[in-house]
Parts: structure tokens; sequence; C-alpha cells
């Protein structure tokens, strides 16, 4: 598509070059020839068309760098050229400035020409009927409307296509941008849920090891090294089958393991199981745990099932719970309570011993809370993490409400 030219004057467009030469040696031809229009209608020197052919020729060189001068020129260049003996070349060189005036001149005149075209047209028409009352008047008109109008409305037709094309680029240009960020957004949001979820998968297991090796490490005790020993194999076999899991679906999601392997989304169901684990890994660090599920399950006041996204929160929020306990708690209980709160929302409560550590048990990278208060963030809930005062001391509270509804993507 040829760009719109700036107002001001430059350099000839090398297409309009061409047009203006051929149009001149035409008409210089023409005139050779002795091949011009009948009597000049007011009686002036014949030569003046060829005044008028140079003006008109000029004009086309300024058909695209300004269009609006240069039908300023073409104008009374053509009405010298009818006043002194019209030159075919020179005619049809004002229609291509008509229309190139229509094409690349302001949007106002490029609205206001073509209807210009049609009033000279129609006067025009009228003036001679009611001068010359011949049937050639006709013939005469349609030579005008052919001159003026047919140039102009073209190249409104034609403007009016390049501008829908142009529009419909930059129109399937913006989508292409929404989509790439669309498309960089999902890949963000699922490098960040990858990241949560293998996370939740191996600290654990992870941790357990950590802290059942320095536990080997430290006591001269065989009994206690076989045991430690024992814990550190089961978490590592049990983090490489979840390891395991989670790249097969990461491969290929519709892709189902056998029933020897972990579940791909975990539910409360497990919490059981989890918390037995918490005991097992924690039984050296003086540390036991509770599970106090209040949900109401059977009977008349029975809730409803939570979503598959909040019951994989919950329970990711309880994993990570315990870990941080295993990893930071003082010696004591930590409990963990699941219960219905207003609306059918879940209520997850972890309250482990709170106390002021050196170091921790084992190290950390910082992201478990950041995942959860993600996790939660995502479902429309409320998180909230830190040191409160209970009934047993100060203690570290991890508080969570799901809604009833989750819009969470599974893993």
């Amino acid at each position: 598509m040829t760009p719109r030219s700036p107002a001001a004057p430059g350099r000839p467009h090398r297409l309009d070059v061409i047009i203006a030469s051929g149009g001149l040696l035409v008409g210089l031809l023409l005139w050779t020839l002795d091949l011009y229009g009948g009597p000049p209608v007011l009686g002036l020197p014949a030569p003046l068309t060829l005044l008028a052919l140079t003006a008109m020729s000029t004009a086309e060189l300024m058909r695209r760098t300004a269009p609006m001068a240069a039908l300023a020129v073409a104008v009374p260049a053509l009405a010298l050229d009818i006043a002194a003996g019209t030159l075919v070349a020179t005619v049809l060189m004002f229609t291509d400035v008509v229309y190139a005036a229509v094409l690349y001149g302001p949007p106002a005149a490029a609205r206001r020409i073509p209807v210009h075209s049609v009033l000279v047209t129609v006067l025009a028409t009228i003036v001679l009927t009611a001068v010359w009352r011949d049937p050639q008047v006709v013939l005469i008109s349609i030579g005008i409307a052919l001159i003026t109008t047919a140039p102009a409305w073209t190249g409104l037709i034609i403007r009016n296509h390049r501008d829908a094309a142009q529009t419909a680029r930059l129109r399937a240009e913006q989508t292409a941008l929404l989509a790439e960020m669309d498309r960089t957004q999902a890949v963000a949001g699922e490098r960040a849920r990858m990241a949560r979820e293998l996370h939740d998968l191996v600290a654990n297991h992870l941790s357990a090891i950590a802290i059942h090796a320095t536990a080997a490490q430290t006591i001269d005790d065989p009994a206690a090294t076989r045991e430690a020993l024992g814990v550190i194999r089961e978490n590592s076999v049990q983090g490489l089958a979840e390891m395991r899991r989670l790249i097969g679906l990461l491969r290929d999601p519709k892709a189902t393991g056998n029933n020897d392997e972990p579940a791909a989304t975990p539910t409360l169901d497990g919490l059981e199981a989890l918390v037995d684990q918490a005991r097992t890994n924690g039984a050296g660090s003086g540390l036991t745990f509770v599970l106090d599920d209040a949900r109401r399950l059977t009977g008349p006041d029975a809730e409803p099932k939570p979503p598959a996204p909040v019951e994989l929160a919950a329970y990711r929020i309880v994993q990570e719970s315990l870990t941080n306990a295993l990893k930071h708690a003082a010696p004591g209980r930590v409990r963990v309570r699941i219960a219905h709160g207003p609306e059918g929302a879940l209520v997850v409560l972890v309250r482990s011993p709170y106390a002021d550590r050196p170091r921790p048990r084992a190290p950390g990278s910082g992201a478990g809370l950041v995942g959860m208060r993600e996790r939660i963030a995502l479902l429309g809930g409320e998180f909230d993490a830190g040191p409160e005062s209970g009934p047993e001391g100060r203690d570290w509270l991890v508080r969570a409400t799901m809604p009833a509804t989750g819009e969470e993507e599974q893993p």
C-alpha cells in the first residue's frame, strides 16, 4: 500500500515523474500532429495549450507529494487548455490529478471533492442547457462528468478500501499482540503453578530426609541410625514416585499410572495419611501431630464435597504447613483442623509451637508461604500466617479460608 504523503511538497515519486513525462511527450506529439481539439472557446492563441500542458505536467509531479497544490494548478491549466484549444493529454492528466487529490489528499478534501465534482457537472449542464439548446449538451455533460465526477468517486472508493484494509491490518496486529500477551501470561501462570506443585510435592520429603540424615550423623546409636535411614529411604521412594507422576503429567496430561502410584490430585481424604507421615518424620524432633476434621460429612446438616481445586489447595496448605513445622517448630503438639465456615467455605487451621530458633532443622527455599498465598488468591479466598498467642503458649498459626467454588487449575 502506498503511504499517504505529507502535506509539505517533497521529492516527486518516481511513478509521478514517469506519468508527468509521458503526458508531456504525448501532448507535444499530438500538438505536432495537429491532433488537438476544435476551435478555441474564448479565441485565445492556440500555443497557449502548450502552456496548459506544461502546467498540467507540473501538477502531475506533485500528485502524490502535494495533491491539493497539484489540484490548484490543474484547474486553471484545464480552463486555459479548453479556452485555447483542447489537448487530450492535458484532459487525461487532469482526471488523474483529481483522482490523486482524493486518494492522497487530507480526509476533508476526500469528502468534499467528489461532492463538488457532482455540483460542477450539474451546474455546467444547467448553464449549457439554458444558453445552448442543443442535443450535444448531453454529450458535453457526460464529458464533464467523465473528467471530474468519475475520477473523484473512483479515488474515494479506492481510498475507502485502502483505509479499511489498513484498519483491518491494525486490528490484526492488535489481536496478535493481545494473543501474545495472553500466551506470555499463560506461560508465566503455568510456570508459577508448576513451581508450586513441584515445591509441595518434593519439599516435604526432602525436609524429612535432611532432618533424619542430620540425626543419623549426630546420634551414635545403631538402632536410631537404622530408623533414620528407614525414614530417609521411605521419603526418597515416595518423593521419586511423586516426581515421576508429575513429570508424566507434564509430558502427557492424559497419562494415567497404575494404582500403586500416588493420586495425581490429592484430596482431603488423604489428610490422615499425610499427618501419619508427619508423625513418622517428626518422631525424633519432639513433635506430635493431631488431626481434627470437624467437617459435617453426614446427617441432615452435611456439607457437599468441596470442588477438586479447593480440596487440592487445602491438602497442599496442610502439607506445606506440616513441612514448615518439621523444619521450624519447637517441640510440642502440631494441630491441624479442617472445618466448614460461613456459606460452606472450607477453613484450614494449622497451629504449631513457635520459638525463635537459631536455624531450621532443614534448609528451605522460602517459597512455602508465597506458594500458599498464591493458591488461596487464585481461589478468591483469604490467607494469613504468623505468630499468635494460644492456650499452650505462643504458636505459629496458618489460617486459610477457601470459598465453596474454586477456579484453580488442577495439576
